[in-house]
């Protein structure tokens, strides 16, 4: 049994070494007069609370393999999870370190629920591990006029206060926190680094393939009339709240098919995620890359990581629109305001490459790739710390190789190689090696969480260190040698705009 400022809570154990506290509310449901509002502290309780199954997830339409799905009606949706050593720390013993897990979702789907986020094997290896639901879709990020932006980032900042207050009564050390996500979650990483909101609630920051994806004001508005139009609402607080969350989870997946069929809707055509962070002025008043480089979070020292064929997993699912000419692929550089020279400069080092292909290495480098290099040399450069490493594992199947693509370092970071629901993912059984990369890669994360040290030197102002996962083994580089990276001097993905 645990105390925490809201009441006691009663997990379960799982096997030897770790108790599981699951659905402890964080934040009261952010519904009702508290829609489109800041999270408000959750409600206390008597007695004991059994927290011994995930809590609702947010409004969203996904359906994700093997987790919970949303329905209209579940309004307790602000909850968060702790995996803690067993037994259960006594006062005398030495605090654990803290790692705070922020799912990925393109910011519209997903949860603390999904297996592939289960904190057991961290907290075997000796972490106190926390994952947490926030506000995805239009009800965490879309724009609604005369509401604070970011909703979703303002969920993170709450679990974090929870994390501050609570975890010494589950072993944790509150003043030895790393907060940690891959894609959306990196992302919400690279803007909690930005905000003052959340300044000193963590010390150090994993950040797996962050997106270059922060939406102007413009755009946030512009798309919240097309969401409002399809709700058949007025594009207002008022009209907003009018309209149920299923209304607007609906109005979503139509807004995002109607850019995916339309060749002449911009760049949102080609990748259609309608949310991302709002760079509202306020909340979060700059880009975290301009951010990091002004110095903002000296003080915390990151861990960046990304795949080396991200955008595959998204083809692989169906998610793009498809690229079959290098006219379309001309057409798609232009949207994205892309430089001639940076399209031919891949054509010539991938010269037996498709229209595809190049399309796919294109978005995956830029939008991912690029830009988490350059948040670690930004830290360096304004006088703080960072390691990067980049997700090599390739292997070679009966039904084709199984790709370096986004989230396949997920499995082998939380220990689930072995999991069958990670097949998809890691591309069928693992083997030895993988298992071995795994422990590796674990490793690294309890190392720095712990220490700040995963195991390589650091970026600085003038080298770029870079550690390569990879099987039979890893290696370590000095950045990238095959001329991908000075394709990219100057340049950003960008491009996107109403």
């Amino acid at each position: 049994m645990f105390g925490t400022t809201g009441g006691r809570v009663r997990g379960r154990r799982l096997g030897p070494g770790v108790v599981a506290v699951l659905g402890i509310p964080y934040a009261a449901p952010p519904f009702g007069a508290d829609r489109f509002q800041p999270p408000r502290p959750a409600a206390p309780w008597r007695g004991v609370r059994e927290c011994v199954a995930f809590g609702p997830i947010p409004p969203q339409s996904a359906r994700l393999p093997h987790a919970p799905s949303w329905s209209p009606g579940d309004h307790d949706v602000l909850s968060l999870n702790v995996w803690t050593p067993a037994p259960a720390p006594r006062p005398s013993d030495r605090p654990l370190p803290v790692l705070l897990w922020i799912h990925g979702g393109a910011y519209t789907f997903g949860s603390s629920a999904q297996p592939d986020h289960d904190g057991a094997e961290l907290a075997r290896a000796g972490l106190v591990v926390v994952t947490c639901n926030y506000r995805v879709g239009f009800e965490g990020f879309g724009h609604v006029p005369g509401r604070p932006d970011n909703r979703g980032l303002l969920d993170q900042v709450a679990a974090l206060r929870w994390v501050r207050d609570n975890i010494a009564g589950f072993g944790g050390d509150p003043r030895n926190v790393t907060v940690a996500g891959q894609s959306a979650g990196a992302g919400s990483i690279a803007c909690l680094l930005a905000m003052e909101e959340a300044r000193g609630l963590f010390h150090r920051a994993i950040a797996h393939s962050v997106p270059d994806a922060y939406f102007p004001l413009d755009l946030a508005t512009a798309i919240t009339a097309r969401i409002a139009a399809a709700a058949g609402v007025a594009p207002t607080a008022e009209g907003l709240a009018s309209a149920p969350p299923e209304a607007l989870v609906a109005a979503t997946d139509q807004v995002a098919g109607a850019y995916r069929a339309d060749p002449d809707s911009g760049p949102l055509h080609y990748d259609p995620v309608l949310y991302a962070p709002v760079l509202d002025g306020t909340l979060l008043p700059t880009d975290p890359l301009d951010a990091l480089s002004a110095g903002a979070a000296r003080d915390v020292d990151l861990l960046l990581c990304h795949t080396l064929e991200e955008h595959w997993l998204f083809h692989a699912v169906g998610s793009l629109a498809p690229i079959s000419s290098w006219a379309e692929l001309a057409r798609f550089a232009r949207e994205y305001d892309l430089p001639d020279r940076l399209v031919a400069g891949y054509r010539a080092l991938l010269p037996r490459a498709t229209p595809l292909e190049v399309h796919l290495a294109l978005l995956g480098d830029g939008l991912f790739g690029e830009h988490t290099s350059r948040l670690a040399e930004e830290q360096a450069r304004a006088g703080g710390r960072a390691h990067l490493a980049r997700f090599a594992r390739r292997r070679t199947t009966p039904h084709g190789p199984v790709r370096a693509w986004h989230a396949a370092d997920v499995p082998f970071v939380f220990g689930h190689v072995d999991d069958p629901r990670a097949a998809f993912l890691i591309g069928g059984e693992p083997d030895d090696d993988d298992r071995a990369l795994s422990r590796r890669m674990r490793r690294a994360w309890v190392d720095f969480a712990t220490t700040g040290d995963p195991g390589w030197p650091p970026v600085t102002a003038s080298t770029t260190p870079v550690r390569s996962w990879s099987v039979p083994a890893d290696g370590l580089a000095d950045d990238d040698t095959t001329g991908i990276r000075a394709l990219w001097h100057g340049v950003r993905i960008g491009g996107l705009r109403a």
